[in-house]
Parts: structure tokens; sequence; C-alpha cells
């Protein structure tokens, strides 16, 4: 059974940088699509950014293009997320998920993932 823990979450500054981290246990991840999602309060979920099985990578909003990083260590079995330049509005609670098989495209739908962590809240606020 995979477990995924996030990890890494906190109070910033707008303006600031902060890495936030998806250990998963129970298989490798290497060949799986592997996505961080955000929720912000009285919001509905969205797909922030997307690393896939083939080896692509994507940002799935528009306006974290150009701040936020996606990348992967398949030697820690760990999934990162590199945000720069945070502004108020990326607060929320931040999830990593996976896809339910292997060679899996990025995809900006929740429902295409089978595997959630719990969440790691990420606050930018002077």
């Amino acid at each position: 059974q995979l477990q995924l823990v996030e990890s890494g979450g906190g109070l910033v500054q707008p303006g600031g940088s902060l890495r936030i981290s998806c250990a998963a246990s129970g298989f490798p991840l290497d060949n799986f699509a592997i996505a961080w999602f955000r929720q912000a309060p009285g919001k509905e979920r969205e797909g922030v950014s997307c690393i896939g099985g083939p080896r692509t990578m994507a940002n799935l909003l528009n306006s974290v293009e150009g701040r936020f990083t996606i990348s992967r260590d398949n030697a820690k079995n760990t999934v990162y997320l590199q945000m720069n330049s945070l502004k108020s509005e990326d607060t929320g609670i931040y999830y990593c998920a996976v896809s339910p098989r292997p060679r899996a495209w990025c995809s900006a739908g929740a429902t295409d993932y089978a595997y959630w962590g719990q969440g790691t809240q990420v606050t930018v606020s002077s």
C-alpha cells in the first residue's frame, strides 16, 4: 500500500520561498505521475504542478508559471515543489497525489489520482 507524507509547509512572507516535500513508501514512484494540488479555504482543490510517468513536467496553473518547480528524487522516493516569489493567493493546504498506474500522463483532474497525502499547510502572509 502506497503511503504519502507531505512536509515543509509553514508561514512565509510575500515574496519568499518554500520547498515542500512528498515522501512515498510502499512502492517506487519513478514511473508514476505525481501532482501537487492545493485547496484554499472555501475554494475547490486545484492542480498546481505535475511530473508525469513519461518524465514530463508541467505547471497546471498559469499563476505559478515561472515561480513553482516540481522535481523528483527517485533515490529518496520523494517529490518536491519549490515555490518562489510566493503570493498571498498561494495560501492553502498542499497535497501530493499519485496516479493509479505507471506511465500515466499529467492531469489536472483530481479524480485521475488514486493516492493522496494528508496535506501540508502553506500560509503566505506578512
